[in-house]
């Protein structure tokens, strides 16, 4: 396990399950901080205070009056790079400078209409990626870090349904499956091989590859109502009349929620607001408005123990 090389003098690793302190790691981060041949200890140590008090590190004062010790906390260690599940890769995309400017530009968007990331960069984020290398691994790679970690909760919640399939338009869940990973051509070209799993580049605002089912993490929350309804139209298509259905995971807004992720999902309907077109957080009647105006009247939604919950159409 390697340190994070952006915190503290020293840290401590706790040994798997956070037990005994025997079986501690003691790793002196100041000097694991590379690049840096005229380190600030003093600036290191306010950053560590900040950190401790936002819980994000703990803090031991040794009785011999050595170094302080500093530990992770339940939210830190989801910042470590080689941990299983991991948000480092979307900490760093979404703190990146390209992904910072757009926050800058809300106030002419207020004002004069438009969109914040291409006020900032001149296009629209898609058409950004697909032009920049280097933002399109760093978002995509934010991308996979997230949907690893909500989708082992989509599978365990929702797993027996994903056992009805024989073709599924989106995400390689089940070997059985045939699988359609469709996605725009500079996306899919960077896809990496999987059995049972085919990358077809194509635009869903023309058409969608058929199947039995079409499933959507966090893509409709990108786009306006209006482009959503688009998407949905040619979800209705590409499925068959009376079994095919679309399966959403995506946020819902709740009025006076005041759970878990609250904050989180009011923060992403400002990133929406600063990186998209249009896109947002929904409620479930502007969920339903949506569904039914794109040609599903019916759905089932499924809550599930994660930011997202489950849109069956």
């Amino acid at each position: 396990m390697h340190p994070p090389s952006h915190m503290g003098k020293t840290i401590i690793f706790k040994s798997e399950g956070g037990q005994s302190n025997n079986k501690r790691k003691i790793y002196p981060i100041a000097a694991g901080i590379i690049d840096s041949p005229s380190l600030d200890i003093p600036y290191l140590a306010r950053i560590k205070r900040s950190l401790v008090r936002i819980k994000i590190l703990t803090a031991h004062n040794p009785l011999d009056g050595g170094d302080t010790l500093y530990g992770l906390t339940l939210a830190s260690k989801w910042l470590l790079h080689d941990a299983e599940l991991s948000l480092v890769p979307m900490v760093l995309m979404e703190n990146h400078p390209w992904q910072l400017a757009p926050w800058h530009c809300l106030s002419q968007c207020v004002k004069e209409g438009g969109t914040a990331f291409k006020k900032a960069h001149g296009c629209e984020m898609w058409d950004f990626a697909s032009k920049n290398p280097d933002f399109n691994k760093i978002f995509n790679d934010a991308m996979a870090c997230s949907s690893k970690i909500v989708m082992g909760v989509v599978l365990e919640e929702y797993k027996d349904w994903f056992d009805c399939l024989g073709s599924l338009v989106d995400v390689g869940a089940h070997p059985h499956i045939n699988d359609t990973n469709f996605d725009l051509a500079h996306v899919v070209a960077t896809a990496p091989i999987r059995n049972g799993v085919s990358h077809v580049g194509g635009y869903m605002f023309e058409s969608i590859p058929k199947a039995d089912a079409i499933f959507m993490k966090w893509v409709l929350h990108d786009w306006s109502d209006e482009h959503c309804i688009k998407i949905l139209k040619n979800c209705r298509n590409a499925i068959l009349e009376k079994i095919g259905k679309v399966i959403i995971v995506d946020f819902i807004l709740e009025k006076d929620n005041n759970d878990l992720f609250d904050e989180t999902c009011m923060a992403f309907d400002l990133l929406m607001m600063a990186h998209t077109f249009g896109g947002k957080q929904r409620t479930e009647l502007e969920w339903k408005n949506l569904l039914e105006e794109g040609g599903f009247p019916h759905y089932k939604i499924t809550k599930i123990p994660t930011i997202t919950s489950i849109i069956e159409a």
